[in-house]
Formats: structure tokens, C-alpha cells, sequence
């Protein structure tokens, strides 16, 4: 399944639940938190499932468990949303429940658990639809997504190493709007093109040493790909396209390493931290090297 209906449904997930949750640890069991977010969580997955059917599956046809193998299209960016979806969804169930006051060790495992459940289940709903069916590419992308923030934890005990997400507009959209969306919310969902998953380093968690370094600045690493009109490369080179990837070296700001007491803006840097801030932008391609004054 095109992983972008999973990144729709993970942020109505993260604004129905970031509203109370200001980034800290409770050092003490709530449980008058506890059960309200489990009974939310539960209604929110439900109905997701179910949202998930009606609007996406319902109008195929359904038939025994099978397997797809994607892994060749959308020159793998589709992978890379996989990835990135399951770890935010893991690291917004984990910190919902540090929040209760569950142990945060705790709280890490059963909220990679909950990242990882939500995944599978839509990937078992591809698997039974006769328009997909089940992607091991998906899942591994998944697993990995889930396993980037449980293995920080456990060997860090924080987060050092930040995906995160930017999309620009492009011109491929107007060649196939059918494919690659008509508007701009279609196309932040469903143009490849525009779409560019990173990895920010904080230099200075990652060293463990005081230094000139702005504690909140960040190394950033992207990936996308360009003139993909057609999922496969073969439909693209057909319609005269040559799709080629794109590797970025820029740097970034990690916001929840910004000191600030006030509640609000903890909210608000919890939920951009999710997003690659704009900055000068090195793009590495089979076509040389291209410098971005700024890149989004």
C-alpha cells in the first residue's frame, strides 16, 4: 500500500494526542492518565482501522493472503516513508506513555510495540486486497523505522540521531495528477518527487563533549529521487523520464534540545521536531553536484 495514507492517519494520530503531552517524563506512575490515553489509544487505532477500510479498501476486491514485492518502485523513497512513519509513531506512543508515568523503559518498548502494530495491521489489509498484497519490503522498512528509536534508548537512553521530513512542490505532479495528486495536500502525500527523508546527527550528543558546537545544531543527511512520473522505471522512461536519486548534506535544528520552561513552546518543539528546518543545501545526483541557497 502506498505508504502515504499511513503518514495521514499517523498525524491525526499525533495532533489527537501531542495536545496534553509536553515532552517530559512523570517520575511517578498517574494512573488517572494512564487509563484515559489507553482507552483513547485504543478508540484512535480502532477507528483508524476502520477509517483506513472504509476509505481505502472497500472498493476492492478482496481474496486469500498474498504477498506484492514493491521494493523496485519510487526508486525506494516509498521505503524510506515507511521507515520514517513507523518511527514516529513509535516515538509518540513512547513518550504518551512516559507521560502516564510508566517506567520510561517501559514506555519505550510498549510504544515501539504499538509503532509496529499499527504498521502490520495495514500491511496484513494489503495482503488480503487484491489491488496489493503483503510487502516484506514494508515490513523491513517498518521494523527498522521502530528499531532506530528502541536501539537509542537502549544505548543511550535519548535520541541522538533524529528522522525527520521535507516536501517541496514540483512540476512532475502536472504530468501525472492522477498519480502524483491534483493539489497540494495530494501532492505532500503522493509526489515522490517532492518528498526528501533525513537523518539529523546532534553533534554534540553524539560526541558527549562541550565545545563551540550549538547544542541544538544539527549534521543532516537526505535522500529522495526526481522524474518519477510512473511507479516503476520503465513507465517513467516511457513517458520520456529518467528517474535518478538524490543524496543531501545540509544541517538542522533539533528543538527539543532548546532550553525553555515554558510548557507551550515544549508542545510546539515536540511536534516540529519532526520536520527538516529550510537551510543551505549540498544535493549529490548522477548529474554532479548542485548547491540549494535553500532547500526544503
Amino acid at each position: 500500500m502506498n505508504t502515504l495514507s499511513t503518514y495521514l492517519l499517523s498525524f491525526i494520530m499525533c495532533l489527537a494526542i501531542v495536545s496534553p503531552l509536553q515532552a517530559q517524563d512523570s517520575s511517578h506512575f498517574k494512573k488517572q492518565r494512564f487509563i484515559p490515553i489507553v482507552a483513547s489509544a485504543g478508540v484512535i487505532y480502532a477507528g483508524s482501522v476502520a477509517g483506513l477500510y472504509q476509505l481505502w479498501y472497500k472498493d476492492y476486491a478482496s481474496e486469500s493472503f498474498h504477498f506484492f514485492n514493491d521494493d523496485t518502485e519510487w526508486m525506494q523513497v516509498d521505503k524510506v516513508g515507511h521507515f520514517y512513519t513507523a518511527y514516529q509513531l513509535s516515538r509518540i506512543s513512547s513518550d504518551v506513555l512516559s507521560w502516564t508515568g510508566t517506567k520510561r523503559k517501559k514506555a519505550i518498548w510498549y510504544g515501539t510495540g504499538t509503532g509496529y502494530l499499527f504498521q502490520t495491521t495495514i500491511e496484513v489489509f494489503d495482503g488480503f486486497s487484491s489491488e496489493w498484497g503483503f510487502s516484506v519490503g514494508d515490513m523491513v522498512a517498518n521494523t527498522l523505522g521502530c528499531a532506530t528509536l528502541l536501539s537509542q534508548y537502549l544505548a543511550w537512553n535519548e535520541v541522538r540521531i533524529i528522522p525527520k521530513f521535507s516536501f517541496h512542490t514540483t512540476n512532475y505532479a502536472n504530468i501525472s495528477p492522477n498519480l502524483l495528486g491534483s493539489t497540494f495536500g495530494q501532492q505532500l502525500l503522493k509526489d515522490y518527487n517532492g518528498q526528501t527523508y533525513w537523518l539529523s546527527f546532534n553533534i554534540r550528543k553524539l560526541t558527549q563533549k562541550d565545545f563551540f558546537w550549538p547544542k541544538w545544531l544539527c549534521a543532516s543527511v537526505g535522500y529522495g529521487a526526481e522524474a518519477m512520473v510512473r511507479g516503476y522505471l520503465d513507465g517513467s522512461n516511457q513517458m520520456g523520464y529518467y528517474p535518478y536519486r538524490q543524496v543531501y548534506f545540509s544541517l538542522d535544528i533539533d528543538f527539543q534540545s532548546i532550553h525553555t520552561k515554558s510548557k507551550f513552546l515544549k508542545t510546539v518543539f515536540y511536534t516540529i521536531n519532526m520536520l527538516k528546518v529550510p537551510f543551505p543545501t549540498l544535493e549529490f545526483n548522477n548529474q554532479g553536484v548542485k548547491f540549494h541557497g535553500i532547500y526544503f
